[in-house]
């Protein structure tokens, strides 16, 4: 299963983690492992070679952790509540491959 864990504040996303696989299918054929890739490729790369801002990335087979300061993930709202809709439409199609949870700072 893949646990998409979004951290934040009372006004703002301040980050995610992802960790696991989905286990939706054999490697290289898992299209909710996919999907769910796809996207948050997408998000961390528009935050940062889109926009220009830093972020604390890590990456290592299954996980993935984006983290940004305040300021930064005010200016990156939009593209933040973008993934986390998206990635919350897909935990509602894939309940079995794919948990939500949500940190405070």
């Amino acid at each position: 299963m893949t646990v998409v864990r979004f951290i934040a504040s009372e006004e703002s996303i301040l980050g995610f983690e992802l960790q696991g696989h989905s286990g939706f299918a054999e490697e290289g054929e898992d299209i909710v492992c996919a999907a769910v890739s796809s996207a948050v490729y997408m998000t961390a790369n528009t935050i940062t070679e889109i926009i220009g801002l830093d972020a604390e990335i890590s990456v290592d087979d299954g996980f993935l952790s984006m983290k940004l300061s305040s300021q930064n993930a005010l200016k990156a709202q939009d593209i933040l509540r973008g993934f986390e809709l998206h990635i919350n439409e897909l935990s509602q199609q894939y309940q079995s491959n794919i948990k939500v949870i949500y940190s405070e700072v």
